[in-house]
């Protein structure tokens, strides 16, 4: 990525009115457009202490007043030097301000431009810039905690132990064929390269199931409510969401379009999405709201299958089961939910039925008097992979997944060489490719094109 080292400029605060704004200066002509913006007042600036002072336009008008922060490069956000004016809340006033520092030198910042920068200058790396932007948008507690936790580095450590393992074994290994008649570089036979392999395939897995638990809470779970018309799956959207989202009638086919809630478990978010009742309609509206069930069941993380109770008819015999086969993922997790427990005066309970050789939980609940939801909460954990055991201790993104079973798969790859046919130039080129991929997470290869997605979705001032 091509750095400029022009100067940049953006309110780093959501924008709208307010107590206070901040507008952030960040290059090398920060200082003399604040010795224009503040007169000779930006003479006496002492870098990470606040001044009052008054704020000119090109005019020499006074614009506002407020505060103003000095912070020297390196040792700033950005490695540049940064000056920060804290002004009035005044979304006319900001523009005004905005207006002056364009006029004086700099020009307005891109998109994620000043992490970005921060980036570049070694200032942080990816993992941490990205959660920077995890933690702003942080939707619940845990995430907002594991994302902190990415933020100072605890993921990119994770990720630099597994890259030093595997420098280890590329030089132990490319120093055996380079020089093949050294002593102590048998390394084939002692089986020593075996073993750091196989450690090493255990461990990135281990970080491939803490990085799962990390993108669930930087994405949320997409769980989809689905069965047959009038088997209480709008009385479960309305349980799990505490608020009256659908109607809720005895009326078969009253839900015709996806309605959608989003609530925390746990601190995991969860969409919570209602859909049609399936079943095959001559009605051209509840056709098009079963469309739209099938898409949103294709998307899927968990798929909770209503049933009624009162009806004394299996799940496999109903023709809605027949028809979500026909549309469901075959890796896409299941539950059966037995609704209206309290016609029948069953209890809430939970157990395991074989339904064409698949066992498939199955709970019984009644989300008309509340009863067996907090067991279907726990399920709902459990069905999608989520570790009750502990907090998770980092945020991720879909990206770190997709990198760390590339290099998993590489790594695996060279060790079958390894196993087979001893071929260790074909393993060495297989652990210099899993660096690669797992370097491509925290920014130690990379390419203009992944950095330029990744802050392009950053606030305009961070």
């Amino acid at each position: 990525m091509i750095y400029i080292k022009d100067t940049i400029v953006a309110q780093a605060n959501a924008p709208g009115q307010g107590g206070v704004s901040i507008i952030r200066i960040s290059g090398d002509g920060a200082l003399p457009i604040a010795e224009k913006l503040f007169k000779k007042q930006a003479l006496f600036f002492e870098a990470r202490k606040a001044k009052l002072v008054q704020c000119e336009n090109k005019n020499e008008e006074i614009i506002d007043q407020g505060i103003v922060i000095f912070f020297a490069g390196p040792n700033s956000f950005t490695g540049e030097d940064i000056i920060e004016f804290h002004c009035h809340g005044s979304p006319v006033l900001v523009d005004l301000i905005l207006d002056a520092i364009v006029f004086f030198g700099a020009r307005l910042a891109r998109a994620g431009e000043f992490s970005e920068r921060a980036f570049l200058n070694n200032k942080i790396d990816l993992v941490q810039a990205e959660a920077i932007a995890d933690l702003i948008a942080s939707g619940s507690e845990q995430a907002a905690k594991s994302a902190l936790h990415s933020l100072q580095g605890f993921f990119s450590e994770k990720i630099n132990t597994l890259v030093e393992d595997l420098i280890y074994l590329r030089t132990y290994i490319e120093a055996a064929i380079d020089f093949p008649d050294e002593e102590g570089v048998e390394f084939l036979s002692e089986g020593k390269i075996k073993k750091r392999l196989e450690v090493l395939l255990e461990n990135i897995g281990t970080l491939k199931k803490e990085t799962q638990q990390g993108v669930m809470l930087q994405e949320g779970l997409n769980v989809v409510i689905a069965g047959e018309p009038n088997a209480g799956k709008s009385s479960l959207l309305n349980i799990l969401s505490r608020k009256e989202s659908a109607i809720v009638t005895t009326i078969a086919g009253t839900t015709r379009d996806v309605l959608k809630e989003k609530i925390q478990i746990r601190g995991l978010p969860i969409h919570i999405i209602d859909t049609a009742g399936l079943r095959e309609s001559e009605d051209i509206i509840e056709q098009e709201g079963i469309r739209r069930a099938w898409k949103e069941i294709q998307k899927a993380d968990l798929v909770l299958y209503v049933i009624d109770a009162s009806k004394a008819e299996l799940p496999q015999d109903q023709n809605a089961w027949s028809l979500l086969q026909k549309h469901l993922s075959d890796n896409t997790p299941i539950c059966i939910i037995e609704n209206k427990a309290d016609l029948l005066g069953k209890q809430p309970g939970i157990e395991t039925i074989a339904i064409n050789q698949q066992q498939i939980p199955l709970l019984t609940i009644s989300a008309k008097f509340d009863s067996g939801i907090d067991l279907l909460k726990q399920q709902i954990l459990l069905c999608a992979g989520f570790s009750l055991s502990g907090e998770s201790r980092f945020i991720a993104r879909r990206r770190h997944i997709l990198a760390i079973e590339q290099a998993e798969v590489f790594i695996e790859h060279g060790y079958q060489c390894l196993l087979e046919s001893e071929a260790a130039e074909l393993l060495a080129e297989d652990l210099r490719l899993a660096q690669q991929c797992l370097g491509e997470i925290t920014g130690a290869f990379t390419s203009d094109d992944l950095l330029g997605n990744i802050f392009s979705s950053f606030c305009i001032g961070k």
